[in-house]
C-alpha cells in the first residue's frame, strides 16, 4: 500500500517524520512529492498511489483520472474546497479533512488581527482595548470554540451564530450567548470573527448589507475563506463607512482597491497564515496519516466529507 504526501508547500520535517512513523509502523510505504510546481509532476506521482495526503494542493478530475489506484484523499486541515468532491465520489475515492488540528492556530491569529485593528494597525495613535467589547463569532465550530475560549481571557462579552443545532448546544455548554438571526449578530457586535466554510450558500454572503449593520467602529475579522466575502459590496461599504475596519487572513482579489479605499482600516496577510504554525503543521499531518491507517485497517470514515 503506497501513501503519497503531495505538498507543493511542504510540511515541516518533524511533521514528515511523524507521518512516516505512522505509515511505516502500519506496514505501508510512504512517498513524498514536495515543491512540485508543475501539475504534470503531480499527475505522474499519483499514478500508483493508494492514498494521498495534501495541504492546499488542488485535487480535481484530472488528478483523479490519473490516480487509478487511489482510494482515499486526506486534506491536512479543516478546509477542503481545493478538492473536487463530486469527482472524487464519481471515482470511488473517499475524501477526509482533519478538523480541529489547526483550530487553535487560526483562533490565535484571529486575535492577533483583532488587537492590530483596535490599536489602529500600530500606527502610533491611541487605540482601544478588547476588554468589554462585544465579540460575535459567525459559525461555532472548532475554530469558533477556540476563539470563544481566548476571548474569555480578554474579558470580552461573547455571542455566536450558527445554523447547526449541535453548535447551538455547544454555545450553551460553553456559556456563550446564542444569537438566533445572523443580522442581529452583526447589528449588536463591535467585532465579528468569521469562521464559515465556502459553500454555495455562503459564497459572497458577507458584504454591504450584513456588515453595514455593525455599530460605529465595527471590525470584521476574516480567517475563514476569501470566497465568502462580496468584495464589491465590502469596497462600497468601506468607502461609505469610514469608521469600519476589515482585517483578513485571505488577501482579496481586489487587494489594491481595498488598500486605497480603506487606508489605515484594512489589512491582509501576504498569504493565508492561519494554520501556519509548527504545532498545527505537525498535528494536521500526523492526524491525516492516522486517518488513512484507520481507513485501510478498520474501514473508519469518521471525517469523510464526500458522499
Amino acid at each position: 500500500m503506497k501513501i503519497l504526501v503531495a505538498t507543493d508547500k511542504p510540511f515541516a520535517q518533524v511533521a514528515v517524520d511523524g507521518i512516516r512513523k505512522e505509515v511505516e509502523t502500519a506496514g505501508y510505504t510512504l512517498a513524498l512529492l514536495e515543491k512540485y510546481g508543475e501539475k504534470a509532476k503531480l499527475l505522474e506521482a499519483v499514478a500508483d498511489a493508494d492514498a494521498l495526503i495534501i495541504r492546499s494542493d488542488v485535487i480535481d478530475a484530472e488528478v483523479l483520472d490519473a490516480a487509478k489506484q487511489l482510494k482515499i484523499v486526506v486534506r491536512a486541515g479543516a478546509g477542503y474546497d481545493n478538492v473536487d468532491l463530486e469527482a472524487a465520489t464519481a471515482h470511488g475515492v473517499c475524501v477526509m479533512n482533519t478538523p480541529g488540528q489547526n483550530s487553535n492556530a487560526v483562533a490565535e491569529l484571529a486575535f492577533g488581527l483583532m488587537v492590530m485593528a483596535v490599536r489602529n494597525l500600530y500606527n502610533g495613535t491611541s487605540g482601544t482595548e478588547l476588554k468589554g467589547k462585544k465579540l460575535g463569532i459567525h459559525a461555532y465550530g472548532n475554530v469558533g470554540r477556540n476563539v470563544a475560549r481566548i476571548a474569555k481571557g480578554f474579558g470580552m462579552e461573547i455571542c455566536a451564530y450558527d445554523t447547526f443545532p449541535a453548535a447551538v448546544e455547544a454555545m450553551k455548554q460553553d456559556g456563550i450567548m446564542p444569537i438566533e438571526h445572523v443580522e442581529d449578530l452583526y447589528a449588536t457586535c463591535n467585532i465579528v470573527s468569521l469562521h464559515i466554510p465556502a459553500t454555495p450558500e455562503t459564497k459572497g454572503s458577507i458584504g454591504y448589507d450584513l456588515v453595514g449593520r455593525m455599530p460605529k467602529g465595527g471590525v470584521l475579522i476574516n480567517t475563514a475563506r476569501k470566497e465568502v466575502i462580496d468584495e464589491e459590496g465590502m469596497l462600497r461599504l468601506l468607502g461609505e463607512r469610514t469608521d469600519l475596519k476589515y482585517m483578513t487572513d485571505i488577501m482579496p482579489v481586489r487587494h489594491t482597491e481595498f488598500q486605497s479605499v480603506a487606508t489605515g482600516r484594512y489589512f491582509a496577510t501576504p498569504k493565508k497564515m492561519g494554520a501556519q504554525t509548527a504545532e498545527a503543521n505537525i498535528n494536521a499531518g500526523i492526524a491525516a496519516a492516522r486517518q488513512i491507517v484507520g481507513f485501510f485497517r478498520d474501514g473508519c470514515e469518521r471525517f469523510r466529507v464526500n458522499k
